[in-house]
This record gives C-alpha cells, structure tokens and sequence, in this order.
C-alpha cells in the first residue's frame, strides 16, 4: 500500500486533541455532555491550533465501561443527541480547518448489543457465530486484561448455557473476527461512518483484534486498512498497541505500512514517567534511540496522557515501584497493579516549570502530539472518583460551581468536577484566556511553533550528546529544516555543550530559540559546537538557520 502524495498524509503533522462528549459541554443542562455543546466549543479547539478532534465513543451504550461497551454501532446516545448533531460537528469542524477521528471497538460489543441477545436466546441464530463460544472452560486460558476484576476470559451465559469469551469486562463478550460473517459487517460499520465525513477511526486493543492463532491479527488489519482505503484515499488508522517497539512496529505492516497509519508510543510515554520519577533522562533517551525507523506514510503518536489508566506495564517491577512510589504514593491512586489514576500536573506537585518542560518535550519529539482534554489548561483529577474515572472529570470553562460544563446541580452531573486545588475556581479556561503567562497560552504556542516546525512530524531524530545526564537533547532533520531541543529533567541548572558536528553542521549556521521572548542567535563554533544554559527543568528549541535562508522565526 504505496502513498505517494504527502497531501494524503496529513497525520504526519497533525494535532489531535481527544474528548469524550459527556464530559465536555452541558448544552441543555441536564449533566450529560452533548454534541451540541460540543459544536459551541470547536472555536476554542481551533483557537488552540488543534488539527484533528478524535471522540471517544458517542455510541449507544450501558455505559458500564466509558462507551467502550457499545450496544450499536450505527448510532449515538440519545443523551448525546444524534446523528444529525453528529453531522452537524463534523461540518463545523471541517469549517474551522480540523479533520475528525472517531473510535473503531470491535475487539467486542457490549452484552446488550443485538447481535449478542440474539446469540444468547437461539443457537440457530446467525449471530450465535458472530460470538466465541465452549462447553467448558479450558485449562490453560489466557489472563484477562483486568486480572483485579475478573477471574478469565471465560463466563457462562445461563440463557445460552454455554461459556462465552471475553477479553475484558465480562459484559463484553469477544467478537469472532475471524469469521467473514462478522468482517462484513465491521466493512459497513467502517464505511458508514466514513460517509458521515470522518477522516479515520483510533482502532482499540489493537492486539486482541482476534482471538485465533498467531499473526491472524495482521492479515485482520490488512483488511481493515483495506475497508479504510478503498472508501476514503486520506482516511488513517491510529492504534492502540502497548507492546516493545519490535512487536509494536510489526502492527504497521510489512508492505510500506498496510497495516495500521499510526500507533501510540508507549515505550517512549513509559520511558518518561521513569525518566520524571529519577530526575534523569536516560531512560527516555535509551528508548527514543531505540525508536525503529518507519516506512514514510507511518507516524508515531506522541502523549502524556490519556483516558485511560497511566500504564507502566513495560517497566521492570522495580521500575515501576520507583514511578509508584514517585507520583502514586497511595493504593488509592493505582489501578490494575500496572496504572496510575492521575493527571501531570498533580503528580509534579503542580509545578509549572516542571509541567511546562513535558509538554514542550511531547510538541518537540518527532510524530504527531497528541492531548487529552484539559491537559491545555492544566486540569487535575478528582481522587474522590474510583478507578480510570478520576482523570475523566467534566472540563473546566469557567469558575462557577460546575465549570461552566453544565447548570445543573452538581447531584446531576456525569461526573463530580476536580476539587480541592484542581477546581475550577482555580483552573478554568476563561480565566487563562486572560492570562498572557498561562498553561493554555503556553501550550497554544506550543502547537504554533510545532506546525511551524514540519521537520518534527517528516524529519529523522537523532539523540545527542549532552554532557549531563538529566539533560535529553535531540535533533530533528528534514528537508524543511533542523530543529534542536534540550530539556533538563533536573531542579537545577545546567550549562550545556552541544555537538552539532554529528548533524553535519558547523559555523556556517546559527541557532535561534524559537521559545524565548526575544529570539537572538547562538552562535556555533568552527567544530560544529553551541553553548546553552538551562536553568532547572528549563528546556529550550534551537531552530537551525543557514546562510541566507529566510525562515521566519
């Protein structure tokens, strides 16, 4: 699957920014997040500098799992509106120059979805195969993925009088994506959306896509890349694949990148929570220099924080005691024996120097960025919320008593707001709008300087030399230019010697901050080398100019 015209590959540069409806905007004020509220806020997206809005799930569903527990994959909740709001987004939102993503869950469905209550009631049914289905439990099955919660992948259905599968929650019984019955009509799911104007789907739980022999989940995505493609030249697939980079780079596929257009980084994500906990920035560097190189129309995406549970499964148990003891003190704030229940700014003790030098790490590391909502404002969790259901409180508009999110009363809520330092009488967007020094000011520079800066999505990393190990230095390269960032992971400053000698450069060019207030040159030594000073968490991006060249900065 051969790209060739880099304007189909827009996810190379791109900026995505994902929000669960429910939580975002309260149009008719009855505590539930709407998609018309949701139509009332793609201003400030735009505003922001966000290129590509990605939804979680907006499907009808029992909601015992975040949406993630569909019961109808042609539709939306009725709490959210339907699916002429739905429309409605996406035109406003291609109105202000930003693409739209939506969640592709077909690993399973909810118990309540159709096609299960028809499986469940007659063994004639045709959709008893759409399901996985034994007699008995064997002996050797796998753990399911919330071993805390469930005791296997096996759970018997007293109408059916069978077992059925389930990777996850028991009220999400696997799909039998192996069978063509149940391909087909994935294909129409996928084409149904796409003719509602979506420009590609997150695609979850990427490697338990299917449940039969080794490998089958590759030929599975070639055939979903496939659905994509032949009904939209430009749609995308982003993801979800928490594995080592030499089991995650296979998901991209073989044949110049067939298989899924963009994954998450988790190694590098993991890496930087160990790197935070230490003060040190070795191990992230170790696994950006470990990144596999990708086929060209392929991206990694970069970021800090999502929807789910900080995972830290990657890491030796040592490792991850270290960030546990580090940023999850209390039981309380861990989740699965493997995840954190917390948003940045809390965990660093709402340091903003700190904050500020992960987020200008995230924009300056090669892929797309990609942000969860609030992490422009700075929101935190609310700890009196269990579970995954801490970090998905409802966003912070204003400083009224709901956050501007909804005027109902705070007992109607989809969920309680954030408290305590993190309310919204502290952190709103309204008043950072005011604030020329704010969070949301800051990180909207940010996504102006990396869409300036083509060269981070296109470009090829190269990890530096920086003298000190607290201090990660990487370089970008790429026909549109050479940006260089340094960022310290330590309290106190650092005087740095950088070689650009490796990057082929030398006094010939200069280095411009394209971060400070007043951007002024570097000067670079005859042997290729530049002095900086960086103060505690400080981080700084070098914008490489030759002679003659008229790049604005």
């Amino acid at each position: 699957m051969r790209v060739t015209d880099t304007s189909d590959l827009w996810w190379k540069t791109a900026v995505f920014y994902n929000l669960d409806v429910e939580t975002y905007l309260d149009w008719n004020d009855d505590g539930v997040g709407d998609l018309e509220g949701l139509a009332h806020r793609l201003d400030h997206l735009a505003e922001l500098g966000v290129t590509c809005l990605w939804l979680a799930p907006f499907y009808p569903s029992p909601q015992q799992d975040n949406g993630y527990d569909i019961s109808d994959y042609y539709g939306v909740d009725a709490r959210y509106g339907h699916l002429g709001d739905f429309v409605e987004v996406v035109r406003t939102a291609k109105d202000r120059g930003m693409r739209v993503i939506v969640d592709l869950v077909v690993n399973h469905t909810s118990d309540q979805h159709p096609w299960f209550q028809a499986a469940r009631r007659d063994p004639g049914s045709r959709f008893r195969d759409f399901y996985q289905w034994r007699d008995d439990v064997p002996e050797d099955q796998p753990e399911n993925m919330f071993p805390d919660v469930e005791d296997g992948v096996w759970s018997f259905d007293e109408e059916a009088g069978r077992y059925y599968r389930h990777s996850f929650y028991s009220h999400q019984p696997d799909l039998a994506t192996d069978r063509q019955a149940v391909r087909d009509e994935i294909a129409k799911v996928i084409g149904f959306w796409l003719q509602l104007g979506i420009d590609g789907f997150r695609v979850d739980a990427v490697p338990h896509l299917i449940d039969t022999e080794a490998g089958a989940e590759h030929e599975f995505l070639r055939a979903l890349r496939g659905y994509v493609s032949r009904r939209s030249g430009s749609g995308m697939m982003l993801g979800e694949v928490n594995l080592p980079y030499d089991e995650m780079v296979a998901f991209f596929g073989e044949d110049d990148g067939d298989e899924l257009t963009m994954q998450f980084d988790f190694v590098a994500n993991q890496a930087l929570y160990l790197a935070l906990a230490r003060q040190d920035a070795a191990p992230l560097a170790a696994a950006l220099a470990d990144r596999p190189a990708l086929a060209r129309g392929n991206q990694w995406g970069n970021f800090v924080r999502n929807h789910d549970e900080l995972t830290l499964d990657q890491l030796s148990e040592s490792e991850r005691a270290e960030v546990f003891e580090a940023f999850a003190p209390l039981e309380s704030q861990r989740i699965h024996g493997r995840g954190i229940v917390r948003r940045l700014p809390p965990m660093l003790d709402g340091d903003p120097r700190r904050v500020r030098m992960v987020y200008s790490l995230m924009f300056s590391t090669p892929g797309a960025p990609v942000l969860f909502y609030g992490e422009e404002i700075g929101m935190g969790e609310n700890p009196e919320v269990s579970g995954r259901g801490a970090v998905r409180t409802p966003m912070q508009w204003t400083d009224e008593p709901g956050g501007g999110f909804s005027r109902a009363d705070a007992d109607d809520l989809v969920a309680p707001v954030a408290a305590e330092g993190w309310a919204p009488e502290h952190v709103n967007v309204s008043r950072q709008r005011h604030e020329p020094d704010s969070m949301l000011r800051f990180v909207q520079n940010l996504i102006r300087h990396y869409r300036a800066s083509p060269e981070i999505g296109w470009g090829e990393l190269v990890v530096l030399e920086s003298g000190h190990s607290c201090v990660l230095a990487h370089a970008v390269s790429g026909s549109t230019g050479t940006l260089v960032a340094v960022h310290n992971f330590a309290p106190d400053g650092r005087s740095v010697d950088l070689d650009l000698e490796v990057l082929g450069l030398d006094d010939t060019v200069r280095t411009v901050d394209l971060l400070a207030d007043l951007a002024t040159p570097e000067p670079v030594t005859a042997d290729g080398h530049v002095r900086i000073e960086l103060e505690g968490y400080g981080f700084r991006w070098l914008r490489v100019l030759r002679s003659g060249e008229k790049r604005l900065v």
